[in-house]
């Protein structure tokens, strides 16, 4: 199989878990209406949030246009994304980069449905709150450190050979 075609098959993947975690959760186990609910005291909750920016509530774009000016902006980036993948020829670095695109993706969903982007895994300890996430978010975040891992972590060229050429 293809890096390229890995990647999109694992960005299929990540879409279809956050669109069933968020259907779920909205839906069969009504979230918005309980709110908040205990899963593993003082560690993890649900807890609804409805984010109408990009990563933790930056940007909120609480108008209609601003939605729709943000939705055409992650899909440009996520489009971008696309184009990566289709051309990458590491494997590791296509599965990050279908991460990030399965989870543009299902936000993006989110967006054009909601006008929001629905968050709902809460994490804290020890007083410390992290912000408010989905599944689409963990993707994204996870990519983005993979990529940025898989680039610090290759070998350089030794700089004394380059500058003697």
């Amino acid at each position: 199989m293809t890096p390229a075609r890995l990647g999109l098959r694992f960005a299929l993947v990540v879409l279809i878990l956050d669109q069933l975690s968020k259907w779920w959760i909205l839906g069969p186990f009504a979230l918005p209406a309980k709110v908040t609910v205990p899963v593993i005291d003082g560690f993890f909750n649900l807890t609804m949030v409805w984010n109408r920016g990009v990563s933790m509530g930056l940007f909120r774009a609480d108008s209609d246009a601003g939605r729709w000016l943000l939705t055409g902006l992650t899909g440009a980036i996520a489009a971008l994304v696309a184009y990566w993948l289709l051309k990458e020829q590491s494997r590791a670095q296509a599965l990050a980069l279908g991460g990030i695109l399965g989870g543009a993706i299902g936000n993006i969903a989110d967006r054009v449905r909601f006008g929001a982007v629905a968050d709902f895994l809460h994490f804290h300890l020890m007083g410390y709150s992290f912000y408010v996430f989905n599944v689409a978010d963990a993707a994204i975040t996870l990519g983005v450190a993979a990529l940025l891992f898989i680039g610090l972590a290759r070998p350089r060229h030794d700089q004394k050979a380059e500058t003697n050429e």
